[in-house]
C-alpha cells in the first residue's frame, strides 16, 4: 500500500503515525494492498478556499476527502480482483484541528489520527449526513481507531521491553555497521 505524506501546512507533525493509521483503516477495511492514497495537510488559508471551492461552504474545515474515482461494485478499492487503485487525496488542516482537539480534551496528533481515519472511510463511500450514517461511520471510526492505538500502545510496550532486554543482557550497542554482532 502506497501512502504518501505532504505536509504543507508549517505545523510539525508525526507523519509517520499518520500513515501508519492511514494503513492500519485500510488494512482493516480490507482494502487492496495495491491502492496509494495521499494525505496533504495545509494551512487554513488553503483549506478556506478547498471548502469554499468544493463544498461552498465558508471558512476552513478540519478534512477533506477527494475520492480518485466514484465506487461502484464493479471497481471497488477493497477488492482483490482489481490490480491496483488509487483511492484519492485526504486533506488535514493541522490549525483548525489544535482547536478541535482542545476543546475534545486531547491533543493535536489524536486528532489528526481521528481525522485521516474519519477520511479514510469518506474515500471508501461512507457518510454522515443522515442519522443512521452517521452512528454507522462514526461507530466504525471509534471501532478502527481504538484497535488501532491498542496495537501501536502493544507494539511501543514490545519496543520498550525489547531495549530494556538488551540493556540488561549488555547487548545494546554491539552490532557492528557490518552486522557481525562481535562485542567491541
Amino acid at each position: 500500500m502506497s501512502i504518501e505524506i505532504c505536509n504543507e501546512s508549517g505545523v510539525p507533525v508525526d507523519e509517520s503515525a499518520i500513515a501508519s493509521v492511514a494503513r492500519f483503516a485500510l488494512d482493516a477495511m480490507r482494502v487492496n494492498p495495491l491502492a496509494e492514497l495521499s494525505v496533504l495537510l495545509v494551512e487554513l488559508e488553503v483549506m478556506a478556499e478547498l471548502h469554499q471551492r468544493w463544498m461552498e461552504l465558508p471558512g476552513p474545515t478540519d478534512v477533506m476527502s477527494f475520492p480518485m474515482d466514484e465506487l461502484d461494485a464493479s471497481r471497488r478499492p477493497d477488492s482483490l480482483d482489481d490490480p491496483e487503485s488509487i483511492l484519492g487525496d485526504i486533506v488535514l488542516c493541522p490549525e483548525f484541528a489544535r482547536d478541535q482537539a482542545r476543546g475534545a480534551g486531547h491533543g493535536l496528533a489524536d486528532e489528526l489520527h481521528l481525522l485521516t481515519v474519519h477520511g479514510v472511510l469518506h474515500l471508501l463511500g461512507y457518510d454522515h449526513a443522515e442519522p443512521d450514517e452517521e452512528r454507522e461511520m462514526f461507530g466504525l471510526q471509534n471501532e478502527l481507531l481504538a484497535r488501532w492505538q491498542r496495537a501501536r500502545a502493544a507494539a511501543d510496550e514490545r519496543e520498550r521491553q525489547h531495549r530494556a532486554d538488551s540493556h540488561v543482557l549488555g547487548t545494546v550497542g554491539l552490532e557492528e555497521p557490518g552486522g557481525r554482532g562481535e562485542r567491541r
